[in-house]
């Protein structure tokens, strides 16, 4: 029986290499690079339309979004290539492991949508959102996981430690 990576008690001791050789890395890449292929099948073809039949103040939510959208599954594709080139030995895991192969633009990634408006947006669209979001979230938490700094331990010394990192950097 596959073991769910993102659920197992052990996830600290997940490798790169184990993770990539899973099926849950197959289905995670598929899923991924289907969602790209469709998303650009949406926004280049009845997207577009739509948006050009929007009140002026929802076609800019949409530019906003669907640029958020985008940007979500160009981080994930990204970093779903690299680990596919590591799996077949295209890549070294070490380099994998740098900073410049990492899920980048958390910032605009994981923002919140406005708080107005997105129910305005054509259904495809809010759904394009949540899926991508969804995406991009499930491989921070495999990116944090593989290559990020290791949880502190938890209760009062995980916490104080956790404070004596933060702190300590100043």
């Amino acid at each position: 029986m596959e073991t769910d990576f993102l659920e197992d008690e052990n996830l600290h001791e997940l490798t790169p290499q184990a993770f990539t050789g899973s099926a849950l890395f197959s289905r995670t890449f598929d899923e991924g690079m289907a969602l790209v292929e469709e998303t650009a099948r949406y926004l280049d073809g009845p997207g577009r339309e739509e948006q050009r039949n929007l009140p002026r103040k929802t076609a800019m939510l949409y530019a906003g979004e669907s640029m958020r959208v985008t940007t979500r599954l160009m981080q994930a594709a990204s970093w779903l290539l690299v680990q596919r080139a590591v799996s077949e030995g295209d890549m070294d895991p070490e380099d994998a492991q740098s900073e410049r192969y990492r899920l980048g633009s958390k910032e605009i990634c994981l923002g919140s949508p406005p708080e107005e408006g997105i129910e305005t947006l054509p259904q495809m669209l809010q759904t394009l959102m949540e899926r991508s979001d969804n995406l991009y979230r499930r491989i921070a938490r495999l990116d944090d996981v593989l290559f990020g700094d290791k949880a502190a331990p938890l209760g009062a010394r995980g916490a104080f430690a956790m404070l004596e990192k933060a702190f300590s950097k100043q």
